[in-house]
């Protein structure tokens, strides 16, 4: 082991001892994981300095464990482990780039639970293998850990193959007992399979037309498990659905966004989770400008649950926040219900930074609401969502309405999960108020949440 493999431990622990302003800082996300710093304190770090995040890459959920991994821009994968999705512990990153510029970029990490890649000791430590492309997006490579993701080894056989393509999404397809690799390269995705994780064969089917980080799943039509349907996500978040022989995706019909917001990019969900509660768990990289005078940059949008349900014009994907958002949640204040008059306005508080504003409406054809959350604004029609981009309609009518407003973001949930919004935005006055333009606008219920910080 080299002298600096030896010390980085010790510096890293230095480091958090002596920062007692770490998750304190005034921009800081309070319920959204941003990275930490470790051995300096960087103000507004670049793509590959410390207290950078981008891409996710690499969920998996493993023994009661919720592992997030993501980029620090091809340099590390960062690394963080939570039992409830809520509260974040960021570990050492996974493991480095292995020199200088030859880059760590994003990929997948799987179970061997029957060890067919030959890199576990014994079944009861079964390998956690990460599959990572190289910067020069030819170079597939392979590191493991046996402890549960807290060490980590390079493959020593790397490249495991050489193929101009990245980002990998690898799984186990249990009907034709394979693993699967679906890998983005020259502007599709390509299939590739494998029985021991090492050696892969091209199917030679691709889907075109595609866009970086795949992520790739079997859901249940309307919570039925015997009609499922194969999901795929593209990086920029428009979706798919279809069917999936184990070699070949056919879609059945037009593709989707998962999100309509500004911010939302490079999203993935979590694996494995058949050994838990079951349930499709997603996140995405909150792409955005800096922050400006803070020791980190960007975020991850809140776990949103996935579920796929029938519509009037098919079979859609909704998301809504994750249940254990409920441990966050302080005293509710119910505002009583009320019809606001074009003209008017209502004062929802006047402090406060972290809330969750839920609340029942019928809003009439050529009437506004407005939502003016510390300065941002939301704007919401008979049919439409407006937070930080164009007007984005629901098959038929706004009713029910979740948002959720931490430091730096706004997320809009409409109708359980029918459409979603994601946005990073800084604070630009104090306070949250609602005002109606065009018409009067039936508030049926109206909640006020306060929000607990994850940091603790």
């Amino acid at each position: 082991m080299s002298l600096i493999a030896f010390a980085l431990p010790f510096l890293f622990s230095q480091s958090a001892m002596n920062d007692d302003t770490l998750y304190s800082e005034s921009l800081r996300p309070q319920f959204h994981f941003t990275a930490r710093h470790w051995t300096k304190r960087i103000i507004e770090p670049g793509q590959r300095q410390e207290g950078w995040i981008n891409d996710l890459n690499g969920l998996i959920y493993y023994e009661g464990e919720w592992h997030l991994f993501a980029q620090r821009w091809a340099k590390c994968w960062l690394h963080a482990v939570s039992k409830d999705l809520i509260h974040w512990e960021e570990l050492q990153p996974a493991f480095w780039e292995e020199s200088e510029g030859s880059g760590v970029q994003s990929g997948t990490c799987v179970i061997d639970y029957e060890n067919t890649s030959g890199l576990g000791k014994d079944k009861k430590h079964p390998p956690m293998v990460a599959f990572w492309s190289r910067f020069d997006n030819h170079s597939q490579c392979i590191s493991f850990s046996l402890d549960k993701g807290r060490t980590w080894e390079r493959y020593k056989g790397n490249p495991i193959f050489d193929k101009p393509e990245r980002d990998p999404k690898v799984f186990w397809h249990k009907p034709t007992k394979r693993w699967v690799m679906v890998m983005y390269g020259d502007g599709a995705y390509h299939i590739l399979t494998s029985q021991n994780l090492l050696k892969w064969e091209p199917t030679g089917n691709t889907i075109p037309n595609s866009f970086e980080c795949p992520d790739f799943f079997e859901m249940p039509a309307d919570g039925d498990p015997r009609r499922t349907k194969w999901v795929l996500i593209q990086g920029n978040g428009n979706y798919s659905v279809g069917s999936f022989d184990g070699v070949k995706f056919v879609e059945d019909g037009e593709r989707h966004p998962c999100d309509v917001g500004p911010s939302f990019y490079a999203t993935q969900s979590w694996h494995n989770t058949d050994t838990g509660d079951g349930r499709r768990i997603q996140v995405a990289w909150m792409r955005s400008d800096k922050f400006p005078g803070m020791p980190f940059n960007q975020q991850i949008s809140f776990p949103c649950e996935l579920s796929l349900k029938s519509t009037k014009q098919g079979l859609r994907i909704f998301r809504e926040p994750i249940k254990e958002l409920k441990k966050l949640e302080g005293k509710a204040v119910r505002i009583p219900a009320q019809t606001l008059e074009a003209g008017k306005s209502l004062t929802l508080t006047t402090a406060g930074d972290l809330y969750r504003i839920r609340m029942e409406v019928d809003i009439p054809l050529g009437t506004t609401l407005t939502l003016n959350l510390r300065g941002n604004e939301v704007k919401l029609t008979t049919r439409t969502l407006e937070n930080g981009h164009q007007p984005s309609p629901v098959q038929d009518k706004v009713n029910h309405v979740d948002i959720l407003l931490d430091r730096a973001s706004i997320e809009c949930y409409l109708n359980h999960g029918e459409l979603s919004s994601t946005r990073t935005c800084f604070p630009r006055a104090e306070g949250l108020s609602m005002s109606v333009e065009g018409g009067s606008v039936k508030v049926k219920s109206l909640v006020i949440i306060p929000l607990k910080s994850i940091w603790r």
